[in-house]
């Protein structure tokens, strides 16, 4: 990445990391309280109860991928940035490993969430590139260091 392709791509990824707040906060909340609408949204057949509550228990872990976003978005010291490359690198193969499920019917939303791994290791890849870009000398240090 070139000097001044470096900058688009920092804000890129503060962008995006935005929009996962509002996308993680809305999918953790539908998750808790209306899991057979979330799951029909994503394309899957009505769910049997254990497929509900599994979906259902997700919902305080995506909620806790909002808040890192949070995190990173207001205080966006190194380390909340390499908190978001870890929890986004925790997910590239959850969900094209789900896509794989009888529950998800069609071929479209099968491929949605084979395009959410990649989606993920992208994101992955951008907070760990504003985690090292944060990090450069010259930068305020971290809390407590």
């Amino acid at each position: 990445m070139t000097s001044t392709t470096a900058p688009a791509a920092v804000q890129l990824v503060r962008d995006v990391n935005r929009a996962m707040i509002a996308f993680d906060l809305a999918l953790g909340t539908a998750a808790i309280l209306r899991p057979d609408a979330a799951l029909r949204a994503i394309g899957h057949a009505p769910p049997s109860d254990d497929a509900r509550e599994l979906f259902r228990r997700n919902g305080p872990i995506w909620l806790t991928f909002a808040a890192a976003h949070v995190m990173a978005a207001t205080r966006g010291s190194a380390r909340d940035w390499w908190a978001v490359a870890w929890l986004r690198g925790t997910e590239v193969a959850t969900d094209p490993l789900w896509s794989r499920s009888p529950g998800i019917r069609r071929a479209h939303n099968r491929a949605g969430l084979k395009v959410a791994g990649a989606f993920n290791l992208a994101l992955a890849l951008g907070a760990a590139h504003v985690a090292r870009t944060v990090a450069r000398p010259g930068t305020p240090p971290e809390p407590g260091r």
